[in-house]
């Protein structure tokens, strides 16, 4: 079995590195991506299984990346990770402060990988 592909969008160098070491110490594969357009041209290449989005990068927010997706029938699980106090909470995605708690990244990830 092919271990699950998740894609890592942030503008932070760091965090996509950290986030992605995370990711293979349990067995997922990861492309790190600085901006909401890598995401999209790279759909083109491989879709993946989920998706890490942070909600404010320099090119969009998050939750218009997720909006410009499903006009085109894109549908991909989101987990949003943010630094905002005043970030939205919505009920269909999973949204994580930063600096996201391994423990819980990694539990979210694997429910959104199981359907939930």
């Amino acid at each position: 079995m092919e271990s699950p592909y998740i894609a890592i969008v942030d503008d932070d160098r760091s965090v996509r590195v950290a986030l992605g070491r995370l990711c293979r110490a349990y067995g997922m594969s990861t492309r790190e991506l600085a901006s909401a357009h890598a995401l999209v041209d790279s759909l083109a290449e491989r879709r993946p299984d989920c998706v890490i989005l942070d909600l404010q990068l320099p090119d969009c927010e998050g939750l218009d990346v997720d909006e410009w997706l499903r006009q085109r029938g894109i549908e991909l699980p989101l987990i949003i990770i943010t630094g905002r106090d005043d970030a939205k909470r919505s009920s269909e995605h999973v949204v994580l402060p930063k600096p996201v708690d391994d423990t819980t990244l990694i539990a979210a990830i694997r429910n959104l990988l199981d359907g939930g």
